[in-house]
Order: structure tokens, then C-alpha cells, then sequence
């Protein structure tokens, strides 16, 4: 059984989700690919890591960086599993391109490179929005694209985290909401 909860941030409300030990989910109301791998069937119900989720992003919307984790259960691909550790460990404030993040699992797999299209894909159909800060991957031109929530709450989040906006931009065109 999977289980939801609502959050009400500064920029929009938001979905979470759990199998009742750990987060699954964390997306915002009406974003591109919402909730793609909760259950149809699903109880509304406060549970403890919904408790500490909330607390997390109250911290988070305060401006200042969580200093605990919240527990979290991925349920993509395996590709998309190392993909999302892998925006895990980009620091509070800095940002990573895609293809940077494509090197790592090239080199991780022994590949002589792999796809930042691919990885692109992963990135966002990242199910732990914020926690699992997908907003901080840019393109490696420093265009704004692809994130799920849209280019301005990607916007809005990188600039309340104090990242370097110097060299960024919105994209003419982008596949986000």
C-alpha cells in the first residue's frame, strides 16, 4: 500500500508519497510526469517519514540546507536509480550538467562515455523533487531545461539556494511545463 500527504511550499503545493517506511515521492501538483509511479489506489495518511519530510522542506523554504536525511526509496530503472543518487550528492547552492553527470556513469561503468540525453531523461523522471535536487542539473551551454516542475520554480529554487545564476538562462524552448 503507498500513502500520500500534502505540503504547501512558497511556490505551490506538494504531492508526497511513501510505502510507509520511506519516501517514494515528492513531486509538485500538476508537474510533468506527477506521481508516474504511485499506485492508483492510495491512502491519504500522516506517517513519520511524511513528518520528517515536511520538516526537511520547512528548513529547505526557510533558506537554510537540511542537515538530515530523510529516508528514501527509489522505484525507477537501475539506470534512473544511479542517475538520482547521483543528483543526491550535488552540493546545496552548486549546479552539475548533464553531462557531467553522464561522465561519472561512464566512468562508474568503465563506458568511454555515455548519453547526457539519457541521462536527461532520468533526471527528469527524478520522483523525489527538491530533496533529490534535480533542479540543480543545467545543460552544459547553461541553459535552464528540463526541469519537471517548470523553468520557474527551477528558477526560483537555484536562486533561493544563493546558486551562481551568472551564465544561465531560460531556453527559448524547453520540454518542462
Amino acid at each position: 500500500m503507498q500513502y500520500t500527504s500534502h505540503y504547501e511550499s512558497p511556490i505551490g503545493g506538494i504531492t508526497l508519497a511513501s510505502n510507509g517506511e520511506a519516501l517514494t515521492g515528492l513531486w509538485f501538483d500538476g508537474q510533468k510526469y506527477f506521481a508516474l509511479y504511485l499506485d492508483h489506489e492510495h491512502e491519504e495518511k500522516e506517517l513519520p517519514v511524511f513528518e520528517l519530510a515536511k520538516k526537511w522542506l520547512d528548513i529547505y523554504f526557510s533558506g537554510k540546507e537540511p542537515d538530515f536525511k530523510v529516508p528514501m526509496y527509489f522505484t525507477g530503472s537501475k539506470f534512473q536509480n544511479e542517475v538520482w543518487e547521483i543528483l543526491s550528492s550535488i552540493p546545496y547552492g552548486q549546479t552539475m550538467t548533464y553531462g557531467e553527470i553522464a561522465k561519472i556513469i561512464a566512468k562508474r561503468r568503465g563506458l568511454s562515455r555515455m548519453s547526457a540525453q539519457a541521462v536527461g531523461g532520468a533526471v527528469g523522471r527524478n520522483e523525489i523533487s527538491v530533496i533529490v535536487p534535480c533542479h540543480r542539473v543545467v545543460g552544459s551551454n547553461g541553459s535552464l531545461t528540463g526541469y519537471a516542475g517548470g523553468i520557474d520554480k527551477k528558477i526560483w529554487l537555484l536562486e533561493h539556494e544563493g546558486a551562481a545564476m551568472d551564465g544561465l538562462f531560460r531556453p527559448k524552448h524547453s520540454t518542462a511545463p
